[in-house]
């Protein structure tokens, strides 16, 4: 990428940046962050949201979220303390420190963040997140203010079915999907290859577990109609030839996108992929930073980005990558299969970035979700508005978190 290109996609932001500086020093209280909190929440057997609150000697808080730092596993009480002792190390760098000195914190921590350990990078994320939250409410602003302005008040968002499709089947991905389209949302994505043979499996049993998975992007097709997006999530289970050949298979699904069939790391398998495949391709859930995700949008190597604020850095990160990729003719879609917080993080973003794409919701997988945050997070036919109040425009609701606090 020229450096023309790079400036040009920038200028919003830096230009929005110098406006604000004057007004934040002036109006700013003198803040100072006092505390840290971690809030695990029980939401599945499978899931446990990962809900970090910073504390001021003001009494402002700001919420950021640390969830999915874990790999498929289950996160357990364990995986809690580990990213607690993660948490805490970042913490260094903001305690006693002023919530909008945001750019020294990433200074600081950054080079942490970057040595290639998600944890670190999550809990790193985590801590941005909620700076932006405070300096938002702190200077009576929502947080897109200060990342540059607002460019749409509406988010298209669409349903990961994933986890709420309990029966593994064509039956029951049909009939989540179906279900997530009556509920108003006009893109859906499955991953129906979760749980495919380890490599070395019998061939059977490999041809069996790509077959069930064709017939279950069929069947999901055939219950939304035509009208609906359709995505799949290969979640990285496959080499090149076999990308290749479900690709064709499944091409009358007429896909808007074909996520990750290998590992985003592995670029020229995934460029070769691109050459070979009609499907627009999506990638880089967990990558971090402008240098994990210029690879993939250089050349348009996938069409789609998928930067997670809890895993690429932060809010100002993602709006970083997303310049770029801009520059590179390439759409973001930013990776969300998490809690409420990283929701309310992720929509100040999407306001602000010119090519946004879709934002990802875990739909469907437990139904007091919406009741995690005041304002209750609302989603209408499929969209979330972006909201107008200071910093993320909600506060956790504390009873219901520790109701489900593990």
């Amino acid at each position: 990428m020229n450096r023309r290109a790079f400036l040009g996609a920038s200028a919003g932001l830096f230009a929005s940046s110098a406006l604000w500086r004057p007004r934040m020093l002036e109006a700013a209280p003198r803040l100072r962050v006092t505390g840290l909190e971690l809030l695990p929440i029980r939401a599945t057997e499978r899931t446990v949201w990962l809900i970090v609150r910073l504390k001021t000697d003001s009494g402002l808080t700001g919420l950021g979220e640390a969830s999915d730092a874990f790999g498929f596993a289950n996160t357990s009480k364990q995986d809690a303390t580990r990213m607690e002792a993660q948490l805490r190390t970042f913490f260094g760098f903001v305690d006693g420190k002023s919530p909008l000195d945001i750019g020294a914190y990433r200074r600081q921590g950054e080079r942490l963040a970057a040595r290639g350990d998600l944890q670190a990078a999550t809990a790193y994320s985590a801590i941005e997140q909620a700076l932006w939250d405070i300096a938002g409410k702190a200077l009576d602003v929502p947080t897109w203010t200060l990342l540059g302005g607002k460019v749409r008040d509406t988010l298209e968002v669409y349903a990961n079915i994933n986890r709420a499709t309990k029966v593994r089947t064509p039956a029951g991905f049909a009939t989540t999907a179906k279900a997530a389209v009556k509920d108003g949302f006009r893109a859906v994505k499955g991953a129906p290859w979760d749980g495919f043979p380890a490599p070395g499996s019998p061939a059977a049993t490999i041809e069996a577990a790509v077959e069930n998975g064709i017939a279950c992007v069929e069947a999901m097709r055939e219950a939304i109609g035509p009208g609906v997006e359709l995505m799949v999530d290969c979640h990285s289970f496959f080499d090149v030839p076999l990308a290749e050949r479900v690709a064709h298979r499944l091409e009358p699904q007429r896909l808007s996108w074909y996520e990750e069939p290998v590992a985003p790391e592995r670029i020229e398998d995934t460029r070769e992929i691109r050459r070979r495949i009609q499907q627009p391709m999506a990638a880089g859930e967990i990558l971090y930073g402008v240098a994990g995700f210029t690879p993939l949008s250089r050349n348009q190597t996938v069409q789609v980005i998928m930067p997670d604020v809890k895993h690429c850095g932060g809010l100002l990160e993602l709006t970083r990558i997303a310049a770029v990729a801009e520059s590179d003719g390439v759409t973001v879609a930013p990776h969300n299969p998490s809690g409420p917080v990283s929701t309310a993080a992720s929509v100040q973003v999407c306001a602000v970035i010119n090519n946004f794409r879709l934002l990802e919701l875990q739909w469907g997988e437990v139904g007091w979700r919406q009741d995690v945050l005041s304002p209750s997070e609302r989603f209408d036919r499929g969209t979330i508005q972006v909201p107008d109040r200071p910093g993320f425009g909600v506060e956790l609701n504390d009873k219901v978190a520790q109701a489900h606090s593990i």
